[in-house]
């Protein structure tokens, strides 16, 4: 009796908050079927049994892997299944075929069969995690912290004028000291409320600018661990260094070359010919805080890195402006921090 062979199948995944919805393809393109689970553990193994059931899964192309598909794609990677990022469908396409639920997860499917989904999902499991949630919450907190200080000479634009006068003229930090001693005592006058609103925001600077501080030195201590060589980077500091880790993910192997972590960070030069006419122009597109943060160290390096300033100089010469000189620098700081990152051993994770 000859032996039947399990179809080959390939899974598309349409993430939500609360529920994910998967289509099911076999290796010659036939629709298997579509099933809905929850955006639980109990739901990643329900949509697993599923697929094993249709036959044999090859791949999983599921959308939103850094959002709402982060947990199934953490669940089907520690199950041995192979999981690669599928973008959301082309608009124009939605607009000529609809959109729902189902149509998503079918063409997800469709988008890994035909090979135009290659890229793997970042593993979110090791001290890059760990680095971007302290990252999220600093920035928050910076954010926050801007805002109060902003808060607080607005007031005092429109203050009494006695308040105005005792409080104009000073740093910022001196600023937020003093606003913080205020005592309004009875609330009877617009000077008692503005300086109760004044005091109230200096208190909440203070609070905030003693998160911050926390949160730098737990960055420090973690980016420093997972990536010494990165850290030694001239103009690389915690938080610099946290953006360019995050980038890179914790299983930073998945990119193949620094070509390509260049092209993540948005710091790889994109053709802009036409005609006879032959450049290059700066890439928008990439991850943007990586790019950021590569853009803050060309700008340390130009002041401080006499061989930076020379190649600076020199290109100038050659007629480069100044935007195309840092796109030019930020690539050669991109192949720095890959290597940096080639030089550790394996996955980015805190030492024993």
């Amino acid at each position: 009796m000859a032996q039947t062979t399990l179809p080959r199948v390939t899974i598309g995944v349409d993430t939500h908050k609360d529920t994910h919805v998967a289509a099911a393809r076999d290796q010659l393109g036939r629709r298997l079927g579509t099933t809905m689970a929850s955006a639980t553990a109990a739901g990643y193994a329900q949509l697993l049994a599923w697929a094993r059931g249709l036959g044999e899964p090859v791949a999983w192309g599921v959308e939103g892997t850094g959002s709402y598909g982060a947990g199934l794609a953490r669940f089907l990677a520690n199950h041995s299944q192979r999981v690669l990022e599928v973008n959301r469908p082309d608009r124009a396409a939605r607009r000529r075929h609809g959109k729902s639920d189902p149509v998503d997860a079918d063409a997800a499917a469709r988008t890994v069969q035909a090979g135009e989904a290659t890229g793997t999902p970042k593993a979110q499991d090791g001290t890059v995690e760990m680095v971007r949630s302290l990252r999220v919450a600093r920035q928050s907190a910076v954010k926050a912290r801007t805002q109060a200080i902003n808060a607080i000479k607005a007031l005092l634009v429109t203050a009494p004028t006695e308040l105005r006068e005792q409080l104009e003229g000073l740093t910022t930090t001196k600023l937020v000291r003093a606003a913080a001693a205020l005592d309004p005592g009875t609330l009877a006058t617009p000077t008692a409320a503005a300086m109760l609103a004044l005091a109230g925001l200096a208190r909440r600077c203070q609070h905030l600018d003693a998160e911050v501080s926390q949160l730098t030195g737990a960055l420090d201590q973690l980016t420093a661990t997972a990536a010494p060589k990165l850290r030694a980077l001239l103009g690389v500091g915690p938080d610099s260094a946290a953006a360019l880790l995050i980038a890179a993910g914790d299983n930073w192997q998945r990119l193949h070359s620094e070509a390509a972590f260049a092209a993540l960070c948005g710091s790889s030069p994109v053709e802009a010919s036409s005609g006879k006419t032959r450049r290059h122009r700066l890439n928008q597109g990439g991850d943007r805080q990586a790019n950021a943060a590569l853009h803050r160290i060309v700008i340390v390096r130009l002041r401080w890195h006499q061989p930076t300033r020379d190649y600076a100089t020199r290109r100038t010469t050659e007629g480069k402006s100044r935007k195309e000189i840092i796109r030019c620098l930020k690539r050669y700081v991109a192949r720095e921090v890959f290597a940096a990152l080639h030089q550790t051993d394996g996955k980015l994770t805190t030492a024993a």
